[in-house]
């Protein structure tokens, strides 16, 4: 029987980091479950092996979200955060111009009024799922907002990303998963052709209609990169910002002292998300795959080997980050890894920036206290994605 960790047991899925503490004392490189997968425990490796496509494949990721059991093409598996170059470069400089701050800024009045809408609601009733309310509708009414899509499918995009993303974690036996994944990926792609068609019968000023008109060297966007991009924004720009918010609010409740603090001193909600990304970066790991043999940290992988980069290890790396099982406000601020690093960085880390900075704005001007109400959170079960399925909170106004 292994002694490996295994990444997908439910005991790490509910709290990975003092086995991931383990782990990064066995070394920087060590094998794991499932699959014998070689985690990268540290921020030295990690990062060469973000910055390093030629050597380390997106293939890793790709297969991890096309398993046999599918049964179909995941189309997302055809976006930016599963190409190599040169392919990742043509697709990311069609896209990368909607994701400009300057085109985003225009998004803040948006984003605030949503805060507001809900955090009347949310103060009124006191106990809610922070999670179901203010977390999934800054993203989703945000990107409603980017492509120009009406509010009757909104309360979907929550469901559709939970199932899309528990792809790469599912078991052999949970059969009834494997079917609402399946069925989560065939309403959100005919969802996104239904889009796409409607955009070219009437283009709009909106990001849809951009992406179809869009042109680098001579060349559009297919409509398989399309669809894939679509179905990628709506979960990766919503899962995002949705856990960066509840990690967030989990902090509020362990930290007390640090909602006054923020409300006295606004300036400091930018290091408060950056801090959180750190302690618990919404995208736990990412996948590699060898393109060759290469030998990392002294450990020899072999061709085609299957590499998980730990992105909610190596941010708490003891070599890189002294003390980095604490969440400090008053930390130097250093350069992370939890929004990727090198070609595959997430084009859109300003956007789920200004959503949390925005949100928080709002939120630390009117919530005094946060309490969870839950014994036990429930959490995505996924090899690259932490986050709470719900946070059941009560919230005291200041």
């Amino acid at each position: 029987m292994s002694t490996r960790l295994n990444f997908l047991s439910r005991e790490f899925l509910e709290n990975p980091y003092p086995h991931l503490a383990t782990l990064r004392q066995q070394g920087p490189v060590v094998q794991v479950e499932p699959g014998g997968m070689w985690a990268v425990t540290r921020h030295d490796e990690a990062q060469f092996v973000l910055k390093s496509p030629q050597l380390f494949s997106s293939e890793g990721l790709r297969m991890a979200f096309q398993p046999e059991w599918l049964g179909r093409l995941n189309p997302t598996t055809r976006s930016l955060p599963f190409l190599d170059p040169p392919q990742h470069g043509r697709l990311r400089a069609l896209i990368s111009r909607a994701f400009a701050p300057a085109t985003l800024e225009r998004l803040e009045p948006r984003i605030r009024a949503t805060a507001r809408r809900h955090l009347d609601d949310m103060m009124e009733k006191r106990k809610v799922d922070f999670v179901g309310t203010l977390a999934t509708a800054i993203p989703a009414d945000t990107i409603e907002g980017m492509l120009g899509l009406d509010d009757s499918t909104q309360t979907h995009f929550k469901q559709w990303a939970t199932d899309i993303i528990a792809i790469s974690g599912v078991r052999p036996e949970d059969t009834e998963q494997m079917a609402r994944s399946r069925a989560a990926l065939d309403a959100v792609e005919t969802y996104s052709q239904t889009v796409l068609d409607d955009r070219r019968r009437e283009p709009r000023e909106d990001m849809v209609s951009d992406l179809l008109r869009a042109r680098v060297d001579g060349e559009s966007l297919t409509q398989q990169e399309l669809v894939g991009f679509l179905i990628t924004l709506l979960i990766a720009g919503l899962e995002t910002t949705v856990n960066l918010l509840s990690h967030g609010a989990r902090v509020f409740a362990m930290r007390p002292e640090l909602l006054p603090r923020l409300r006295q001193t606004p300036s400091l909600i930018p290091r408060f998300i950056e801090e959180t990304l750190r302690y618990e970066p919404p995208i736990s790991a990412t996948l590699r795959t060898c393109t060759q043999d290469v030998t990392l940290a002294g450990v020899t992988l072999p061709r085609g080997a299957m590499v998980l980069v730990s992105l909610a290890s190596v941010s708490r790396d003891e070599k890189h980050v002294p003390d980095g099982e604490r969440f400090d406000l008053d930390r130097k601020p250093q350069p992370h890894l939890s929004l990727g690093h090198g070609p595959h960085f997430c084009i859109g880390a300003w956007l789920a920036r200004l959503e949390a900075r925005v949100a928080l704005e709002e939120f630390v001007a009117r919530v005094d206290r946060v309490e969870v109400r839950t014994e036990r959170i429930e959490w995505n079960p996924s090899l690259n994605v932490r986050g709470p399925l719900s946070l059941p909170v009560e919230l005291f106004p200041t």
